[in-house]
């Protein structure tokens, strides 16, 4: 499985971040040890949601639309807490 996920800043919740990883538990922590050069300055990070694929090709594309004007459209409307903002990565 891939899992493209949504991270939010607790203190800073204009602070976002967008990924795909296939272990997300493990993925979370290593954002929060400050292990991800795009999230280590701001600590510590909550999971808002997640995408599960079967296949990785489609999990990159969706990752990829995501960042995307017209994904950030659909996320900011659909998918994250809040409309506080917009940083994305």
């Amino acid at each position: 499985m891939k899992y493209v996920y949504l991270i939010q800043n607790i203190p800073y919740p204009t602070q976002r971040y967008i990924g795909i990883t296939h272990d997300l538990k493990t993925r979370l922590k290593s954002h929060n040890d400050g292990q991800s050069p795009h999230t280590s300055k701001f600590k510590p990070w909550k999971l808002v949601t997640y995408i599960a694929f079967l296949n990785q090709s489609k999990a990159m594309e969706f990752e990829k639309y995501l960042k995307s004007g017209s994904g950030r459209a659909f996320a900011e409307k659909r998918l994250w807490d809040s409309a506080c903002g917009h940083d994305y990565r």
